[in-house]
This record gives structure tokens, C-alpha cells and sequence, in this order.
């Protein structure tokens, strides 16, 4: 058995919901995710944000805006009347519940009812659709299995005992369609997975049941090997191990959140990344394999600050990190980058929301120096130290690029470079022709 999560353009319109109901009505069992439609999150979170200022009258005009734009789906998505009528009580009920929320006091709990409501509107349209094409679809609320504990991570037990006893009851039904993203925390309040959302929810699934494969369906052909935004003649990675798919999660390939892939690595559950538009295309496959001696793919992070600290009580002296690492610790700021010398040590952040106090706190140990506007280019693949002679190939691609900081030996699969936000796109170009140039 499979699970299929599908992305919020994959639901978009409502031509491209009956394009999901063909891919998932092929006769076999499985477990579908879906996200809320694009856009309407970012809906959900204005209509919050009017909250939060005490504007009720403009949350509850851009609740109505909503509603208008998805009744003006209602035609193009259902064929019968039956259809229609049940979608259009449906929304009437929702929209209630909507305003209702949106006339409470602001708090935290309701913010994330009614970010949650995306999901609740997409996978309840989907439903009467496939009910209206005579598939056997079974609507099951994440609500009732989806639990996070009081640290905000999920708890595997609940997942498996809702889902191993409804499949083994259940053996009618087709197509088991669920939310991606919403959650009840330790209090039994409605929250969200926050980090990856629906990807989240179909890899925490796929690992807990140990299904055949999770598929991450969205509107790209897989990971590509460099970023097509920026490069000519990118190509999708046909096959990556778990551990190279984190690092360039993490470095910016946005297909797919880092954490997301985690649960499926420790299950040992393969992910596959698909296209609904391509639907034929092999995608990505993400499984435990490690192909030798083969560099993958690059990403880049933008928004990376470099911070410098120089003193000359670091030489011989022990603690001097420890001191520099707490005040990061202190900030709530992690660190993506560290290279040391015998009297200084630098490092790169990507939220500077603390820098000020950090630089503050940083100039009672040594000299400081800030540059900003930077960006972390990540080369992935197999990287171990035998393999001689890859690093001086990737480097030969920096002949024009000034290098500001080099990462490498931390990771088996990843060596990044700090270089200045306006060097990115040559370096990512310069790069893939080294790399990846027949």
C-alpha cells in the first residue's frame, strides 16, 4: 500500500483536482494527503492577521472574498446536481464556522483553527467528487490520529494504532483521503506539523505503517541537480539517498522540507518525488541507496549573514567556543556554517531577526565583523574522504568567485561554500558546467 500527498497547485484549480482523481483512482488501496488549495493558506493567515489587530469587520470581509472564490468552483468541478447541492452545504457550514471564528477573542488556538480550515475545504471538495465518479473514498479527519506532545513533535503510536485498525477493519474502501498539515497538540487543541506540513503528515504515515512507498506529488519533476531558476540545462537526480536529499532540502532545494524526509529514513520507507503534470516522468526516488563516487546535485540558501570573531585570548585557550556557541544558544540562533583558526572563528546564520544583541554579546569576547547578504552554495553527493580529487574539481569552479568560507568534512555528502549574494548565480551556473557538462 502507497501513500500519495499532494501539493497545494496540485489541487489548485478545479481542473486540476479531477487531474488528481484519475491519478488516485486506479483500482488499488491507498492513503491520500492533501494540502488546502493554493492560496487559501495565505488567506487564512490575513483573515488571522485582521484578527490579531481587532479589525473584525475586515477578517469578516475577507472571509466572504474566500467564499465567493470557492463557490465559483462549484460548477466547474461537479457534474450533478447531488454534487453541487452537497459541496454547496458543505461550504455554507464552513464559512459559518469561519466568521464564528473569526468573532472570537485572538488567541494562539484559534489563529490555528482557522489556518486549518484549508485543508478541511480541499480534502472535503475532493471527497464529494470522487463520490460523485462512484469511487470508494473514505474522508478520515487527521484530527482524530494526528498528535504532537508537549515539546510540539509527533507521536508515532497514535498514528499506527488509528491507521493499522481502521485498514484492517475497513478493506472496502478505495481511496482514504485525509489532511496534510493539522494536528491536535498535547492539550487536544487543533494546531499545525509547522515544519513541511502535508509532507510531514504523509511521511509520518508512510513510516508508521511501514507502507510501500510515500509519493510527494507537486508541479516539478523531481529534484533537480542545480536550480532551473538560475541555470540552464538543470536535469532531475533520478535517485538520491535520504541523507543527500536532507542536505539539499536544507540548502534550498524547495521540492521538499529537510525534516519531512526524516520518519521514512528511520522506517526505511522509500519516498518518491512526482509530477502531476508529468505524471508518466519518473520523478525522484529517495531510499537508503548510496551511489559511489557520484555528485548529485547543488542548492543554495540566500539570506545568510557571516559573522567573524577575532581574539587573541582563543589561542590555547579552552572554552573559547563554548562562549560563542551559548550566546547563539542564548539568541535562539542556529549556526549553518563554522571555521576556526588559532585566534578566530567564523560562522554563518540565516536569521539575523537577533544579530544586534548577538554582535553585542560577541564583542565582550573578541573583534567582530558582519557581512550580510550572502549565500551558502551546497554541493551534494558521494563525498567521503577516499574519493580523491573531488574537491580540488568542484573548487576549480571558483576561479572567478571570491570564497568566503568553505565547509567541509562535517558531513559525508555535502561541501558548502559562503560566497556574496550578487556571485550566486554564476557560481551555480560555473558549477554545473564543471559538474555536470557531458
Amino acid at each position: 500500500m502507497k501513500i500519495l500527498k499532494f501539493g497545494g497547485t496540485s489541487v489548485g484549480t478545479p481542473e486540476r483536482m479531477k487531474d488528481v482523481a484519475k491519478l488516485i483512482s486506479d483500482g488499488s488501496r491507498k492513503i491520500v494527503v492533501l494540502s488546502a488549495m493554493s492560496g487559501t493558506t495565505n488567506s487564512l493567515v490575513e483573515i488571522a492577521d485582521y484578527m490579531r489587530k481587532r479589525n473584525v469587520e475586515s477578517a469578516g470581509a475577507m472571509i466572504g472574498h474566500l467564499r465567493s472564490r470557492y463557490k465559483k468552483h462549484i460548477p466547474n468541478l461537479y457534474d450533478t446536481d447531488e454534487g453541487k447541492q452537497k459541496c454547496e452545504d458543505f461550504f455554507k457550514e464552513e464559512f459559518i464556522t469561519l466568521q464564528r471564528l473569526a468573532s472570537q477573542d485572538f488567541s494562539e488556538t484559534t489563529e490555528k483553527a482557522i489556518l486549518a480550515q484549508g485543508e478541511i475545504l480541499s480534502t472535503h471538495m475532493l471527497t464529494f467528487y470522487l463520490q460523485e465518479q462512484g469511487i470508494r473514498v473514505r474522508l478520515i479527519s487527521a484530527l482524530d490520529y494526528m498528535r504532537i506532545d508537549a515539546d510540539a513533535e509527533p507521536m508515532m503510536m497514535p498514528i499506527y494504532d488509528y491507521w493499522s485498525k481502521l485498514l484492517a477493519e475497513d478493506t472496502e474502501t478505495e481511496v482514504f483521503l485525509t489532511q496534510g498539515f493539522i494536528c491536535r497538540n498535547a492539550q487536544g487543541e487543533i494546531d499545525n506539523l509547522q515544519r513541511g506540513g502535508s509532507d510531514y503528515t504523509a511521511s509520518l504515515i508512510g513510516a508508521a505503517l511501514h507502507l510501500e512507498e510515500i509519493q510527494i506529488w507537486t508541479d516539478i519533476d523531481g529534484m533537480h541537480n542545480n536550480d532551473p531558476r538560475f541555470v540552464e540545462g538543470t536535469r532531475p537526480v533520478r535517485q538520491l539517498h535520504f541523507e543527500e536529499a536532507a542536505e539539499l532540502a536544507y540548502f534550498g532545494a524547495k521540492i521538499l522540507h529537510p525534516t519531512c524526509i526524516q520518519p521514512a529514513r528511520y522506517a526505511g520507507v522509500p519516498v518518491r518525488l512526482l509530477n502531476t503534470m508529468q505524471p508518466d516522468a519518473p520523478g525522484t526516488l529517495i531510499n537508503n541507496v548510496m551511489q559511489p563516487g557520484v555528485i548529485k546535485a547543488i542548492a543554495a540558501k540566500d539570506n545568510i549573514t557571516a559573522i567573524k570573531v577575532v581574539s587573541s585570548r582563543m589561542l590555547l585557550a579552552t572554552g573559547f567556543l563554548r562562549r560563542i556557541f551559548e550566546i547563539f544558544e542564548r539568541y535562539k540562533t542556529s549556526i549553518d556554517m563554522v571555521a576556526t583558526s588559532e585566534v578566530g572563528v567564523s560562522l554563518s546564520i540565516d536569521n539575523d531577526s537577533r544579530l544586534t544583541p548577538i554582535v553585542e554579546e560577541l564583542k565582550k569576547v573578541g573583534t567582530v565583523e558582519v557581512d550580510q547578504d550572502m549565500c551558502i552554495i551546497c554541493v551534494v553527493g558521494d563525498l567521503v574522504r577516499e574519493n580523491k580529487g573531488f574537491l580540488g574539481h568542484i573548487t576549480s569552479a571558483f576561479s572567478d568567485v571570491a570564497i568566503r568560507m568553505v565547509s567541509y568534512g562535517g558531513s559525508n555528502h555535502n561541501v558548502s561554500f559562503l560566497v556574496r549574494k550578487e556571485d550566486k548565480q554564476k557560481t551555480l551556473q560555473a558549477l554545473s558546467d564543471t559538474l555536470f557538462t557531458d
